[in-house]
């Protein structure tokens, strides 16, 4: 059975971008491109931090894989600190995962 959207409930709605626009200010804007960049830090390192669970690799056997401290690899996966693109793709590597760019 498909029912009619009630047009008074879709008007109390937000858009994502009116939230982030309030939140953030408007694309483009310094304080919106930082939220954007820490957003995509968060998700990297969370695809990483879940593979190195997956794979029941410590925190410290991968920072020994890439030559790295254990405390960068806990920073990093804390969203504490922004990795380098040849960091993430040395993890990357690590862990046995392959990104291409196109």
């Amino acid at each position: 059975m498909i029912r009619e959207l009630d047009q008074k409930k879709l008007a109390k709605l937000h858009r994502v971008d009116d939230l982030l626009d309030e939140c953030y200010g408007k694309e483009g804007t310094p304080t919106r491109e930082a939220h954007r960049e820490g957003a995509y830090n968060w998700y990297y390192s969370e695809l990483l931090k879940d593979k190195r669970k997956e794979l029941k690799i410590t925190q410290r056997q991968l920072a020994e894989r890439v030559g790295k401290k254990r405390e960068y690899i806990s920073a990093l996966e804390k969203g504490e600190i922004d990795m380098k693109l040849s960091t993430f793709l040395c993890i990357s590597n690590a862990l046995g995962l392959r990104f291409s760019f196109t």
